[in-house]
């Protein structure tokens, strides 16, 4: 059996909440002991996790431009890099999410590839457990009706901010960065993945993406990110990442831990709020309303321009919901084709706004209403769904932390929230990004998660 080295193992910087969590629990229900702090944190907040073996900070740098990136990123990588972890992880969408305007994943490896260091910067997207492949450096990822290239992905192709139109990730990312790319593709790793690597660093290559389709190639990735570094390594990519480094370890004797499958439990009420338009979270929104939950939509148009009377309207129907015993579900669209964001988009243009402003303030309005929903009623059960939503909605929570609770999904799992509010301290959470999650989503959530199934 090879041992792990002490100390933190893994340190992650998220470019969005919900796939900051999502590493998370790769690492937690593998059987090494993770936290995920919502900013840089305090040493006193720090030390409140001292068995902790890999530490995330969570963002919303995929919402931002290069400016913001530029004063958030480096105090962040070197506060990650200061806890003397071997791995540096910049953790992005596995749908590579991102352009040069917003969400740059370019700019954060020119950030933070000179502040950690290393020979090459691996760039591993793929995540097999997520049916999100890549091949000859094209990504392909899953949808209920299939697995698709990544710029005919019935969703990403048509993602409002950051709509796909190429698949090639060292194409996509070379728009981003001045960087040389170069990939260890699938004939390499069936041969002599080692070989590929020293071929690309010999051409020059700084950021090298790595093919990957099952879990063999995950091992292989793993051995190359793990073993192959000096000193400490800046990897960018998905949980792909993670899915990778804790196969090689497993695949080395060094982490026998079995993964956890036990659910939460089940509750009587909970609260959602949802600022998706990804019709997988449509389709969710359908079956929470077959199923009893009180779907209550939010006029995100009249948000989008400070309208503070819409969120006191869901405020109020949720509250009505509740005491008629149902879960209510506030949501700002059912889908890409829901009139309102037709509505919203007219109205962003029409004032001059940029949609990301417009997202920011939806999302935000969400986790007020949700926050005082929670504080209004004592329910101990949430879900935020969608993935930039997520992030601006949970900084209004006022939490510090997260720790992974129960699976459901991969990348989807029941987190439970730590603050210094009392009446928040225990929240169990989840997050989800806007694609993930089977159509009962929700009800499983109400029902306590549990592995998948």
């Amino acid at each position: 059996m090879t041992a792990l080295p002490d100390g933190i193992l893994v340190g992650w910087y998220g470019d969005d909440f919900t796939g900051s969590a999502a590493t998370m629990e790769v690492l937690e229900f593998a059987g090494v002991p993770s936290v995920l702090f919502l900013d840089i944190p305090s040493p006193d907040l720090l030390a409140r996790f001292p068995h902790a073996r890999a530490v995330g900070i969570a963002s919303t740098a995929r919402s931002h431009g290069p400016d913001w990136m530029e004063r958030h990123l480096p105090p962040a990588f070197e506060f990650l890099s200061a806890t003397g972890t071997p791995m540096i992880h910049y953790k992005v969408c596995s749908t590579l999410d991102s352009a040069p305007h917003v969400g740059s994943i370019g700019k954060a490896i020119d950030i933070g590839a000179p502040i950690v260091g290393g020979e090459w910067v691996p760039c591993l997207v793929a995540a097999p457990p997520l049916r999100r492949y890549q091949a000859f450096g094209h990504l392909f990822a899953g949808a209920p009706e299939g697995v698709f290239r990544l710029d005919r992905h019935p969703v990403m192709a048509r993602h409002p901010v950051t709509p796909m139109d190429e698949s090639d990730v060292a194409q996509h990312l070379s728009r981003q960065t001045g960087r040389t790319f170069g990939v260890i593709d699938i004939e390499d790793m069936e041969r002599d993945a080692r070989a590929g690597l020293s071929r690309e660093i010999g051409r020059g290559a700084e950021v090298i993406c790595l093919d990957t389709m099952n879990a063999a190639h995950l091992r292989v990735c793993g051995e190359l990110i793990w073993e192959g570094r000096e000193g400490q390594v800046f990897a960018v990519g998905s949980q792909g990442v993670e899915y990778a480094l804790v196969a090689h370890w497993r695949g080395q004797g060094a982490l026998p831990s079995p993964d956890r499958k036990k659910g939460a439990g089940a509750v009587e009420q909970m609260l959602a709020v949802s600022g998706s338009v990804s019709p997988v979270t449509a389709a969710q929104i359908d079956w929470a309303e077959r199923n009893g939950f009180a779907c209550i939509p939010l006029d995100a148009a009249a948000v989008a321009h400070g309208g503070g009377s819409a969120e006191d309207a869901v405020f109020a129907a949720a509250m009505t919901a509740l005491s008629k015993g149902q879960d209510p579900l506030i949501h700002s669209a059912r889908g890409p084709d829901d009139p309102g964001v037709a509505r919203l988009r007219a109205a962003v243009g029409k004032a001059g706004l940029d949609e990301v402003t417009a997202n920011q303030r939806i999302g935000a309005a969400l986790g007020r209403v949700l926050a005082r929903l929670l504080r209004e009623t004592g329910i101990r059960r949430a879900v935020i769904s969608g993935g930039d939503t997520s992030g601006h909605a949970a900084r209004q929570l006022g939490l510090c932390a997260f720790t992974a609770l129960a699976p459901t999904i991969p990348g989807a799992a029941i987190l439970e929230a730590h603050s210094d509010d009392p009446q928040l301290e225990g929240l169990q959470l989840a997050l989800k990004g806007g694609q993930m999650g089977s159509a009962d989503y929700f009800g499983w959530i109400k029902r306590g998660g549990g592995a998948a199934r």
